[in-house]
């Protein structure tokens, strides 16, 4: 992250971001908290860096995490079974002693002591991402997204972890009126498979509260968007942008649907803030994670991608298979964490278009699985979870 700055005392080196946008004595917090989280860490593991395990590290926003995370000087060790043939993602990664990439399946209870040795912070970024994926696969979702995770998070207690980050998502507000704006303590009303299994997580998690040793926070992440080394265009800024490029007819359904959208470095800059942050203004709080700015609906999209591209061939029709509708307010976020979005849904769509133009993405319909949650193949094992030829996927 630009700016960080490292600070040394004699039982360590720590490491905070220092950001013009934060107050001179959440900085001063900030320091003090890295202070104590050392001596945690000392304490404990006898290690003066954090560990970070990204359970879905090899995803689409995984992969962007890794490398932000490395840039800040964390260590990193993901655990991914690769569900969507992304292996050629971790490679950069490997040949940094700071990284260390664990193939397995989260769901398998009999690797969790392995994978959670040594580690400091865990962000669960796991599991069968989006409706349609989880529609198609009820059976898997149930292992993967329910129990699996489930029985991971029983398994962190008594480790010495400080943060326990679990990435969840505003879907899980479903369908609400337009005039409404669903904050963090607005009725859940999860519509799929998807959105029901975050929310039995993270009530599971909450209900840790004073129970556990670790700091649970709940981060409900709007629609990503932007560039990624696993790319996804079945997210709908990526998706509307890539369309309209290629001069194919777009059809969108519900163009008058509203829901939030985030670039997934500004997911990362969230993330790692929750790391660093005194655990007073984070500890078993849940976030909305996004921005008003890009709180959108389809057709802004659709009219925003056609400032790039004016051309656009774009048809119409109501009544999808998705009718969540939904505004996020994002007011806890600005001003406990600070946060704000750098990047806009137009800057995400400019990226993806540079990107195409300069051929980036020329593969595409050979190699469709890579590109989006679409299809997997997963079967049972000898422990009781299932598992894939080719490995499970977290993305977040």
């Amino acid at each position: 992250m630009k700016g960080l700055k490292r600070y040394k005392d004699h039982e360590g080196e720590i490491a905070f971001v220092k950001n013009k946008g934060l107050p001179r004595t959440v900085q001063n917090a900030i320091y003090q908290e890295g202070l104590k989280a050392l001596k945690q860490r000392m304490g404990r593991h006898h290690q003066p860096e954090r560990t970070i395990l990204l359970v879905g590290g090899a995803g689409y926003i995984g992969t962007v995490l890794t490398a932000h995370l490395l840039r800040c000087g964390y260590r990193v060790r993901c655990l991914d079974l690769l569900l969507y043939q992304n292996q050629v993602c971790v490679l950069p990664f490997l040949s940094n002693d700071h990284y260390e990439f664990i193939y397995g399946d989260l769901a398998d209870a009999s690797i969790h002591d392995a994978v959670l040795s040594g580690v400091t912070d865990v962000v669960l970024l796991a599991g069968l991402v989006g409706d349609p994926i989880t529609k198609k696969y009820p059976e898997a979702s149930e292992v993967i997204n329910d129990t699996g995770l489930l029985q991971l998070i029983k398994n962190l207690q008594g480790r010495g972890l400080n943060k326990v980050i679990f990435v969840s998502t505003c879907s899980n507000y479903g369908l609400i009126k337009t005039n409404e704006l669903a904050d963090e303590n607005f009725a859940l009303s999860p519509l799929s498979l998807y959105a029901k299994a975050k929310v039995r997580v993270e009530k599971e998690i909450l209900s840790q509260k004073g129970r556990v040793d670790y700091h649970g926070t709940v981060l409900r992440f709007a629609t990503a968007f932007g560039l990624s080394p696993r790319m996804r265009f079945d997210l709908t800024v990526n998706e509307f942008a890539r369309e309209i490029f290629l001069k194919h007819d777009l059809l969108v359904y519900d163009a008058d649907t509203w829901r939030p959208y985030c670039h997934v470095q500004d997911f990362c800059t969230l993330i790692e803030r929750v790391l660093v942050f005194p655990t007073g203004l984070v500890s078993f709080e849940v976030f909305n994670c996004g921005g008003a700015v890009n709180n959108f609906t389809k057709q802004m999209i659709v009219d925003k991608v056609r400032e790039f591209l004016p051309d656009a061939r774009v048809s119409y029709k109501e009544h999808g298979t998705d009718p969540r509708n939904y505004k996020v307010d994002f007011k806890k976020v600005r001003e406990r964490l600070f946060f704000e979005p750098r990047y806009t849904v137009a800057d995400g769509i400019s990226e993806i278009i540079k990107a195409m133009q300069q051929n980036l993405f020329v593969d595409i319909e050979k190699n469709r699985e890579f590109f989006g949650n679409y299809s997997i193949e997963y079967k049972m094992n000898s422990v009781g979870c299932l598992q894939n030829s080719g490995g499970q996927e977290v993305v977040s």
